[in-house]
């Protein structure tokens, strides 16, 4: 069976349903529900339903996209921000240890930094003080 068409690329349209099956979601497990939009878009958005909620049954996540003028859009939209929500779930340990690492890692820099600063503060300030000692003259 193939999934929902959608007005993006055949490539992306592939890629979609690719990461859809490696997370294990299917078109069946899906709830899909149409709801009027709201801001900007003036009649056109008041008039149609293009605002779509999706959930996945099997975790109950769900999402809720609007950001196009178009439900068909919303649609492919949803689906990629569950599979992001979904692969968060399941990777989230893994994730959540490499933002670990990654804050400390920028941590490590930054204080590198602040000491390679504080060490040329403290060069020019020798420097200064070098430059104020009385000139000797020349003894012959």
């Amino acid at each position: 069976m193939r999934g929902p068409l959608f007005p993006v690329s055949e490539r992306k349209r592939r890629a979609l349903a690719q990461r859809l099956e490696a997370l294990g979601i299917r078109e069946e497990d899906l709830e899909e529900e149409f709801v009027r939009s709201r801001g900007p878009g003036g009649q056109k958005v008041n008039k149609t339903s293009t605002c779509v909620h999706l959930r996945h049954l099997p975790t109950g996540i769900t999402v809720k996209c609007m950001t196009e003028r178009t439900q068909a859009l919303n649609r492919y939209r949803a689906r990629l921000l569950l599979a992001d929500k979904v692969e968060a779930l399941l990777k989230g340990r893994q994730a959540e240890e490499a933002r670990r690492i990654a804050r400390l890692r920028r941590q490590k820099l930054k204080r590198s930094k602040r000491a390679k600063e504080k060490l040329r503060l403290k060069r020019l300030t020798a420097e200064k003080k070098r430059l104020r000692a009385p000139v000797r003259e020349a003894q012959d």
